[in-house]
């Protein structure tokens, strides 16, 4: 169990930004591969993001779906035990909600163990 809860989400126009957080009680995120997945009304669950641990076990390199690269970035604060996502350049189709998840290390398919609750996010003018 890794019960993440995620922040940050909420409404803004085309073309701008937004930083998500990701956090846990009782648990140091460094142990973990952390990532974001996001489901779009009426669209498949997508993984968008994901970052390696930092405890060493792993090369703490991150990854990105071919959909948010160059626009999103996944950003470890270890002292905050946070994980955010950095979005930029936001389009409609970004909208979604948006849940931070959990595994041992960072896969290509994006597959988590653990997910948090979620957080919305609506790219409208």
């Amino acid at each position: 169990q890794l019960p993440l809860v995620e922040s940050g989400g909420g409404l803004v126009q085309p073309g701008g930004t937004l930083r998500l957080s990701c956090t846990v009680s009782g648990y140091f995120l460094g142990f973990y591969a952390i990532g974001w997945v996001r489901q779009a009304p009426g669209k498949e669950r997508e993984g968008i993001s994901c970052i390696n641990s930092s405890d060493g076990s792993s090369d703490g390199n991150s990854y990105y779906a071919d959909s948010v690269k160059g626009r999103f970035t996944i950003i470890r604060d270890d002292e905050k035990n946070t994980v955010y996502l950095e979005m930029k350049d936001l389009r409609p189709d970004d909208t979604g909600v948006y849940r931070c998840a959990g595994t041992v290390q960072c896969r290509p398919s994006f597959v988590f163990q653990y997910e948090g609750q979620g957080t919305p996010v609506t790219v409208s003018s």
